[in-house]
C-alpha cells in the first residue's frame, strides 16, 4: 500500500508562509511520501498549472495519486454541474491523476429526501464518470458533507450508480461525523474503496468538555482534528479491513488539526509507514 498526503494539508502553512503548490510536491517527496493528491487547483491557466505539478512529481518520484473537488448534483437540472465537473476531468488528465473524487451535495433542495436525491443524481454522476472514462480516469465520492457521509447512504449510491468506473474514496475519519463507528462503516465501504483517506479526530462526548472550536457531529457530539495516530480513529483496525478486501491504493494522509503543521504532518507520515509495513 502506497503511503500519500492530500495538498489540503499543507494549507494553514501555505497560507502562513506564502509557499505554492510546488513547494508541497518538494516538501513531500523529502518527508518520504510515495504520492500526493491535490484539491481543486485555482489561477487562470490551470492545465498549465497542472501539467507543471505533474512534471515537478515525475522529477520528485512521487505519483500523483487523486483530484479532489467539490460538486453539487442534486440542484437545479444539473447540466452547468456537469459541465464544469468534466472540465476538472480535463485538469486532472493534465496532472496525470488515475482518480477524480467529485462531491454530490452538501444540502438538500427543499422536499428532497436523500433517497430521492439519489434518483436525481444518478445519471448526472453517470454522464461524469462516462466522460472520465474516456480519459482514463475514475470517478468516486466520498464519505462527507453529512448528507451522504453515512456508509449506508454512499453504499446505496455507488450501487444505484451501478458504474465499474466509479468508486468511494473511503475517509476513514469522516464517518464519525455522521457518529458512525469507523471499525462497523469500513467494514460496508472496503469492497468499493478506490481511494483512501487517513484522518483523525479527537471526540467530544460530555456537553461540559467541548472545545469552543470543534465541529459539531449530526448528534451533537464535538470533533476536533489532529494528527493521524493520536486520536480515536481506529486506524490499524481499519487497514486489515481494507487489506482483506483487497484494497491495494494509496492511504493518502490527511491532516486538519490545530498542531504544527510540518511536525504534524512528518509524525502522520512515520505512523502511516510503519502501520502499512
Amino acid at each position: 500500500m502506497k503511503i500519500g498526503v492530500s495538498s489540503y494539508s499543507y494549507a494553514r502553512w501555505m497560507r502562513e508562509t506564502g509557499a505554492s503548490l510546488l513547494d508541497v510536491c518538494r516538501h513531500a517527496a523529502k518527508t518520504g511520501f510515495d504520492a500526493i493528491e491535490f484539491t481543486t487547483l485555482g489561477g487562470d491557466d490551470r492545465i498549465a498549472m497542472a501539467r507543471e505539478l505533474r512534471a515537478l512529481c515525475e522529477e520528485l518520484g512521487l505519483d500523483v495519486a487523486a483530484y479532489t473537488v467539490g460538486a453539487d448534483l442534486a440542484s437545479g437540472d444539473g447540466k452547468s454541474a456537469v459541465e464544469a465537473l468534466c472540465r476538472e476531468i480535463d485538469i486532472a488528465k493534465a496532472l496525470g491523476a488515475p482518480i477524480l473524487r467529485h462531491d454530490v451535495c452538501f444540502s438538500l433542495p427543499e422536499g428532497m429526501t436523500w433517497e430521492s436525491a439519489i434518483e436525481v443524481m444518478v445519471p448526472r454522476i453517470r454522464e461524469v464518470t462516462s466522460y472520465a472514462r474516456e480519459q482514463g480516469i475514475r470517478t468516486s465520492t466520498e464519505n462527507h458533507g453529512f448528507i451522504f457521509q453515512d456508509s449506508a447512504r454512499v453504499r446505496a449510491l455507488i450501487e444505484a450508480v451501478g458504474d465499474s468506473n466509479y468508486g468511494w474514496l473511503v475517509d476513514l475519519g469522516n464517518f464519525l461525523c455522521v457518529d458512525e463507528p469507523p471499525e462497523e462503516a469500513v467494514r460496508v465501504a472496503a469492497s468499493y474503496a478506490i481511494h483512501v483517506h487517513a484522518k483523525d479526530f479527537y471526540q467530544y462526548t460530555d456537553p461540559s468538555t467541548y472545545p469552543a472550536a470543534s465541529l459539531a457531529t449530526r448528534g451533537d457530539r464535538r470533533l476536533v482534528g489532529t494528527v493521524v495516530g493520536r486520536g480515536v480513529v481506529p486506524l490499524p483496525s481499519c487497514l486489515a479491513t481494507l487489506r482483506e478486501a483487497g484494497y491495494s491504493g494509496t492511504l493518502s494522509l490527511e491532516f486538519e488539526g490545530t498542531e504544527d503543521v510540518m511536525e504534524a504532518i512528518a509524525e502522520g507520515y512515520r505512523y502511516l509507514r510503519v502501520l502499512t509495513e
